[in-house]
């Protein structure tokens, strides 16, 4: 997505008239534009062409790149506004004192420097964050079956 500056500063500050205290604010920034798109066009509008005096070479992700970015998980959704480009986001609510512990030990972990096991437990407290293409990868195939194996434990002890 791309906004111009004064574009982007409207939509914050209308946002913030909008708001009360403690609201997230998503904001509809228009179409999605492809970079291979905006490349062509840059190239063309330089006075050049593609593929003769440019060319356009496709590398791969980088680990850790993603190809597009989740604004809300699927649990979340948007609440209109008054402005038809401005959305209120309703996320779902969480236990205070259960975050507040999952905090403290992720603190601990960071404290020790296992890169790893801060990931690992970054995972676990958000489960959408989700890695692509990256040595982390490996974390969410394991706290997913960990999540199946609680939920079946869960089905037969009903």
């Amino acid at each position: 997505f791309f906004m111009t500056i004064p574009e982007a500063c409207q939509l914050v500050l209308q946002a913030g008239a909008l708001g009360e205290g403690g609201e997230i604010f998503v904001f509809d920034m228009g179409e999605s534009v492809k970079i291979v798109d905006l490349a062509r066009k840059m190239i063309k509008l330089s006075g050049f062409e593609v593929g003769k005096d440019i060319h356009i070479v496709f590398t791969g992700l980088r680990p850790g790149e993603k190809l597009y970015e989740e604004v809300l998980n699927v649990k979340e959704t948007t609440l209109p506004t008054p402005h038809k480009r401005i959305k209120r986001a309703k996320v779902r609510e969480y236990d205070f004192e259960e975050i507040k512990q999952e905090i403290i030990e992720l603190r601990m972990i960071v404290d020790k420097g296992n890169v790893f096991e801060t990931v690992r437990k970054m995972k676990f407290i958000v489960p959408e964050f989700k890695s692509k293409n990256s040595v982390y990868e490996e974390i969410d195939f394991q706290l997913e079956a960990n999540r199946v194996d609680l939920m079946m434990e869960k089905a037969v002890q009903e």
